[in-house]
């Protein structure tokens, strides 16, 4: 049988009737979370002392959980130092009392003072929290000896992508302290219910886990979920914390409006005064169901991109970093092939080709669960802005949970538009994920698109399944999108395409030469258009080789790959590849450095053939931080192109210094290079003051571009010069 539409859609089906009838299955599997762990909270009448230490006699009152085992080197085994966490909780918060022992106490790291960059260059403790018992999606709340705050959000358990527990991308409101002492460090965290977009009941429980990083023997201790091959994003591993009582029944209100004032400019045009106000507003509607509302929406204090330069036809992901579209980004998430989605938010106040801003007049959302459903519901105006009309934005998102991991879903988007090109565009799904022995994972989906003057031909569906243990993984998938599938408020690679992926790893760990686990294996990826034409094919071996200490090599020796261009790629000013066929190979190889040390660093070159010519593209990044206030960061990749068409270079560097005078006081400078379109400087100053829980005074300056474009071809991408204070106040009962 041949790689036509109908076989591709039989096996895909296929697939999916695989997933649906693992239910039955599934229900009949205990899944293995390290034997069910259960923890008790005590309740207390009155807060204990938040200041890092255990020395509150009311810490006492709590009983100690501290069965923690290694993830991290040896599975299983007792850790190398004691860990132990006390938990109180009264009708608005709860409160973790952590005392992380340590024999070398003067040999702790702790070197971020700044909230929300990565911690793993220092040891850390991370708390897991499940709400909702989802078994799916959680918060995660990390602090560092020195109290430092990361957070973030887990949706659909899926691992984080530039970070070992978390993408730092969800703020939520909560304190914490700690202190080295004498046998170790220790420190306390207050996390009210209303961050946890939760209201609770007469009794409650939720998905609980602990981590415990000890940096300089890379060790990573976990009480519930500790087999390798569930990392701690693996909510369906937590254990779980049984019996809240008597939590405060009353509705959750948080008000949180902004003042802004300032001025700004665009290319070739005079600046002009800036002043608006406006506010977020979140009430509980019902146990564990959360409306939201936005006024005039402002994001300039959310963090600039970091410039890319695009190789491929392709359209490049940028991670959403709005808080407004963040928070309960779970519930809307529909995944379609590899990482596409159906809806993306990026898509919304944002122009995706010049990267321009468009302002947010009001939007809305409710978010959370009920009647034993996830549910989400959104919509979003945007005002007319240059040449972008005014747009609404409506979607709907159905869960059914089903055990634990798994669940199946629904989808609908509505976008309009003052376009008259363009006067709509809906989308509608379906998706299910099923779990099966608890390292089994099994996705399905199917989804239509309808735009004006387009007619058939706009499905897309696939199907694909993951396998881990402690010897191998493997992924593989399969997949439709026709080619007037056309999700405008989402994210797709590729259209008029019918992808297989297979990639298989082989994970022994040999005990030797300092080496704790090697990597080996490959990839291949075939992805003719509907019409069984070739367009893209890519197969390559890999090797990674990582060490005790956390450094790593990885080795791409003879990367193949196959593209058919079908419009000439415009690469820089007049250069383009011309359209054809074209076949190369290439290499890479790459280091990263130990993470225990104060300079880290990756380097990381790949050269040989690319489309007509030659490319040798390096790059590298390094931090060094000196002390816990000062960091500093660089960033450069070279890419040195040889062809036909012409022989020229891109070059993209960045530095970046922050300075925390506190936790609380921080000041960050990031500037970018860059000769490709713009062959222009960009550079952002910001300052932040948190002088009140979730409120912040900030001062910030910028010059360039604020948010990369999303299309292919490096489009030329809009400048502005802005220079803004700005004061937010979050209110709550």
């Amino acid at each position: 049988m041949g790689w036509g539409c109908v076989s591709v859609r039989d096996l895909t089906l296929l697939l999916v009737a695989i997933a649906a009838g693992s239910v039955l299955l599934t229900a009949q599997v205990e899944i293995p979370n390290s034997g069910g762990r259960a923890a008790a909270a005590v309740r207390t009448e009155h807060a204990p002392r938040l200041d890092g230490t255990l020395n509150d006699p009311i810490w006492q009152t709590a009983p100690p959980i501290a069965d923690f085992r290694q993830r991290e080197p040896l599975e299983t085994s007792p850790p190398t130092e004691k860990t132990e966490v006390r938990m109180l909780y009264d009708a608005r918060h709860i409160y973790f009392g952590i005392h992380c022992y340590d024999k070398s106490p003067a040999d702790i790291v702790a070197t971020q003072l700044r909230r929300d960059l990565s911690m793993d260059l220092d040891d850390n403790f991370a708390i897991m929290i499940d709400p909702t018992l989802s078994n799916r999606n959680g918060y995660i709340f990390e602090v560092n000896p020195l109290g430092t705050q990361r957070d973030g959000e887990i949706i659909e358990e899926r691992a984080p992508q530039n970070d070992s527990i978390v993408d730092p991308s969800w703020d939520g409101l909560w304190t914490s302290a700690a202190k080295i002492t004498s046998d170790g460090w220790t420190a306390t965290v207050s996390i009210p219910f209303s961050t946890l977009n939760f209201r609770g009941g007469s009794e409650v429980s939720w998905g609980l886990n602990f981590r415990h990083f000890i940096r300089r023997k890379n060790e990573e201790d976990v009480w519930s979920g500790y087999r390798r091959i569930f990392g701690f994003w693996r909510v369906s591993q937590a254990g779980r914390l049984q019996g809240l009582k008597g939590i405060e029944s009353g509705h959750m209100l948080v008000i949180k409006p902004y003042a802004l004032a300032g001025a700004q400019a665009f290319s070739g045009q005079p600046w002009s005064a800036l002043h608006s106000a406006g506010g977020d507003i979140k009430y509980g509607l019902a146990s564990n169901l959360i409306a939201v509302g936005t006024i005039n929406t402002d994001f300039s204090d959310a963090d600039v991109d970091q410039q890319q330069f695009n190789l491929t036809p392709n359209p490049i992901f940028v991670p959403e970093k709005r808080r407004f579209f963040l928070e309960d980004s779970d519930v809307f998430d529909f995944l379609l092939w590899n990482q596409d989605l159906l809806f993306f938010t990026r898509q919304i106040g944002i122009d995706p080709v010049t990267g321009q801003e468009v302002p947010i007049d009001a939007g809305g959302k409710i978010a959370g669960h009920a009647a034993g459903l996830d549910l989400g519901i959104m919509d979003v105006r945007t005002r007319a802005e240059g040449l972008n009309p005014y747009g609404n934005y409506a979607i709907v998102r159905v869960k059914r949970p089903l055990t634990p991991g798994s669940y199946i879903g629904f989808i609908a988007t509505d976008k309009e538009s003052g376009n008259p090109f363009d006067p709509y565009n809906r989308s509608g799904g379906v998706d299910a994920k099923f779990v099966v022995f608890g390292n089994l994972n099994l996705r399905g989906y199917y989804a239509k698109t309808w735009t004006s003057g387009l007619h058939g031909d706009n499905t897309a569906l696939g199907g694909r399944l993951t396998y881990a243990n402690n010897w191998f993984n493997i992924y593989a998938g399969h997949g439709v999108t026709e080619k007037n599938f056309n999700p405008e408020i989402g994210f797709v690679t590729r259209i008029d395409d019918q992808p297989t992926i297979v990639q298989f790893n082989f994970t022994p760990r040999p005990h030797v030469l300092n080496i704790r686990e090697l990597d080996l294996g490959g990839f291949f990826g075939h992805d003719p258009n509907t019409a069984g034409k070739l367009i893209y094919q890519e197969w390559t071996p890999n090797v990674r080789i990582l060490f005790n200490s956390s450094a790593e090599i990885d080795l791409f020796p003879h990367d193949v790959v196959y593209q058919f261009l079908g419009q000439p790629l415009n690469l820089y000013k007049n250069i383009s590849i011309p359209p054809g066929g074209y076949r190369f190979a290439s290499h890479q190889v790459a280091y990263t450095s130990s993470g225990s040390r104060r300079l880290t660093f990756t380097a990381s070159e790949l050269w040989g053939g690319y489309y007509t010519g030659h490319l040798n593209s390096a790059t590298l990044t390094a931090q060094y931080r000196p002390n816990p206030h000062l960091t500093l960061a660089i960033n450069d990749t070279l890419n040195s192109f040889r062809l036909p068409q012409g022989n020229f270079d891109i070059d993209l560097a960045g530095v970046q210094v922050g300075y925390a005078f506190n936790r609380f006081l921080n000041a960050t400078t990031f500037v970018q290079a860059d000769t490709a379109q713009t062959q222009a400087v960009s550079a952002n100053f910001r300052v932040r003051y948190t002088f009140h829980p979730d409120s912040d005074l900030y001062v910030i300056y910028n010059v360039g571009t604020r948010f990369q474009s999303l299309v292919a071809g490096n489009p030329m991408e809009v400048r502005q010069q802005k220079f803004a204070v700005k004061v937010t106040y979050s209110w709550s009962r």
